[in-house]
């Protein structure tokens, strides 16, 4: 993967992060559900392993190649 190629998907992926923690997408989630608490921190973990995964991925392409 060429570099600027690279530092558009690692930009797109910064933007993605801001999106996935922007507060009226938390409060989406901090609802009560039905079953018992908040499912506020089940999402900020998916949340936080998707964006770790997805810039492992990213890296490792680019040493890859």
């Amino acid at each position: 993967m060429n570099a600027p190629r690279q530092k558009e998907r690692l930009v797109v992926l910064i933007v993605l992060a801001v999106a996935l923690f922007s507060p009226p997408l938390l409060l989406l989630f901090d609802t009560p559900s039905r079953t018992g608490p908040s499912r506020l921190p089940l999402y900020i973990f998916i949340a936080w392993a998707a964006v770790i995964g997805l810039a492992a991925w990213l890296m490792e392409r680019r040493q890859e190649e």
